[in-house]
C-alpha cells in the first residue's frame, strides 16, 4: 500500500514529543486522517492531557481509555499463573503490556474504518516486533506505519527542531528537564534504559529509582502480608477482597516502601542485540514468590515440574511478542488447568528488599500430609522399608553400565 492510499491511521499516542511529532509527520507524509489512542495501564501519569494536545493539533477522533483492570486481569495475572521469568530474571513488565495495546489499536481501526495503525517504537527495540506481531495476528491485512524505520529524525535534537518548524506545541521547559533515561511504566513495572546505563559496569544512580526506597533505607521492622489465592490468582490481601488491579497497586506500594523489586539486567533482545536495563517490579516480585509458595503446597509434583520445564518457552513467547500465537494459547490452557487446585493463603514477610515466605496453608487442596512427612513415628503411614526396592530399581541401569565399564 503506497502512502497516498492510506486514508486513516490509528496512532498509539502519549502526547509527548515523539508521538506529537509522529502525528504531524503522518498527516504530512501520508496525507491521511489520524485517530489517537491513549491507554492508561497504570503508568502513574495523567493521560487526559493527551486529549487536549490532540485537540490542539486538530484531531477529531480521540480515544482515552482506562485499561488498568483489563491489563491486570487478562494479561498480568494469566502470565503469573505460569511463573513466567525471561532469562532467569526479567518479569516481562514491558512485554506483557504490548499485546493489549496492539489489540485496542486494531479494534479502534475497525471501529473507525482506519486502514492503518502506527506506533512510536524504534527500529532497534523489541516493542516494534510485539506491536506488529499482535496487530497482524488480530488484523492480518492491516497496514503498519513505523516512522522510526522511515524518517531521518533519529535524535532528540532533530525531533525538537521538527516540532518548532511545524508549530507543534511542546513544553520546552519541561522537555529540557526530561529524565536522561528511556522509561516505560505500567501497573507491573517501570523500566530504565540509556544514559549511564549503556555501560553495564556503571551502577545506577540512586535518584533514578522512582517506585522503591533503597534496601538500606527501608524500615527496620518487617511488613507481613497475607495473600489469598483462588485458582492461582490473588483475590484478597489481609482478608480484604481486591480486584486484580487493586492487588497490584497495593503490592507496588507496600513492596516499594520495603525496597522490594529492583533489578539490573543485561538481556538478549529478540532483534539480536544485548541491552542493559534496570527495573522496578515490586508487585511482580511479591506475586512470583508467593505464587510459587502456594503451588508448592497444592500442586502435584509432576504437574509442577512440567510447568517449570515449559515456563522458559512461555516467557520467551511473551518477550518476543507471540502472546496471540496458537502455541501460547495452548500453553495457557494447560497452565490454567493446573491452577484449579491452587487455592489457599500465603504469608510473606517484606524486609529490606527481600520477600520471605513464612507461611502457607490450603484448607481444601493441600497435598502436604504431616502424618507422612513427620520425622517422628508416623504409626505406619509410610513404610520406610519400601525405599530399598525403589532405590534398587532406579539404580538398575546405573549398575548395569558400571559393570560394563569395569
Amino acid at each position: 500500500m503506497s502512502k497516498n492510499k492510506v486514508n486513516k491511521v490509528v496512532l498509539a499516542y502519549s502526547g509527548g514529543l515523539d508521538t506529537s511529532v509522529i502525528l504531524k509527520w503522518l498527516e504530512d507524509e501520508y496525507g491521511c486522517e489520524v485517530v489517537t489512542f491513549t491507554a492508561d495501564i497504570g503508568q502513574g501519569e495523567e493521560v487526559e492531557p493527551a486529549r487536549a494536545k490532540a485537540q490542539a493539533m486538530g484531531i477529531k477522533e480521540i480515544y482515552i481509555e482506562d485499561l488498568r483492570e483489563e491489563f491486570a486481569r487478562d494479561y498480568v495475572f494469566p502470565m503469573f499463573r505460569a511463573n513466567a521469568v525471561y532469562e532467569g530474571e526479567y518479569l516481562l513488565g514491558t512485554s506483557i503490556a504490548r499485546p493489549l495495546i496492539a489489540k485496542r489499536l486494531v479494534e479502534i481501526a475497525k471501529e473507525t474504518g482506519a486502514d492503518a495503525i502506527s506506533h512510536g517504537a524504534t527500529g532497534k527495540g523489541n516493542d516494534q516486533v510485539r506491536f506488529e506481531l499482535g496487530a497482524y495476528a488480530l488484523m492480518p491485512d492491516v497496514k503498519i506505519i513505523a516512522p522510526w524505520r522511515e524518517w531521518d529524525l533519529l535524535s532528540r535534537e532533530k525531533l525538537m527542531k521538527y516540532a518548532a518548524e511545524h508549530g507543534i506545541d511542546v513544553d520546552f521547559a519541561k522537555a529540557g528537564k526530561k529524565s536522561p533515561y528511556s522509561m516505560d511504566a505500567n501497573l507491573l513495572h517501570i523500566s530504565y534504559e540509556g544514559d549511564i546505563l549503556e555501560d553495564p559496569w556503571n551502577e545506577p544512580e540512586e535518584d533514578m529509582w522512582r517506585w522503591t526506597v533503597s534496601p538500606e533505607k527501608a524500615p527496620d521492622e518487617p511488613t507481613y502480608v497475607e495473600l489469598t489465592y483462588e485458582k492461582g490468582d490473588i483475590v484478597a490481601i489481609d482478608g480484604k477482597a481486591m480486584s486484580p488491579s487493586e492487588v497490584m497497586e497495593y503490592l507496588n506500594k507496600v513492596g516499594g516502601e520495603n525496597g522490594v523489586g529492583r533489578d539490573d539486567i543485561v538481556e538478549n533482545r529478540f532483534v539480536g542485540m544485548k541491552s542493559r536495563g534496570c527495573y522496578e517490579t515490586p508487585a511482580g516480585t511479591i506475586m512470583l514468590k508467593a505464587h510459587r509458595a502456594m503451588e508448592s503446597l497444592t500442586l502435584d509434583r509432576e504437574a509442577a515440574h512440567l510447568k517449570d520445564e515449559l515456563m522458559p518457552r512461555y516467557a520467551k513467547m511473551i518477550y518476543n511478542g507471540f502472546w496471540w500465537s496458537p502455541e501460547r494459547q495452548a500453553l495457557q490452557a494447560l497452565i490454567d488447568q493446573t491452577q484449579e487446585v491452587v487455592n489457599g493463603v500465603v504469608r510473606v514477610k517484606l524486609y529490606k528488599g527481600n520477600v520471605i515466605v513464612v507461611g502457607r496453608k490450603s484448607d481444601t487442596n493441600s497435598l502436604f500430609d504431616e502424618a507422612i512427612a513427620t520425622f517422628d513415628d508416623d504409626e505406619g503411614a509410610y513404610d520406610q522399608k519400601d525405599a530399598e526396592g525403589f532405590i534398587k530399581l532406579n539404580a538398575l541401569r546405573l549398575r548395569v553400565a558400571a559393570r560394563k565399564r569395569h
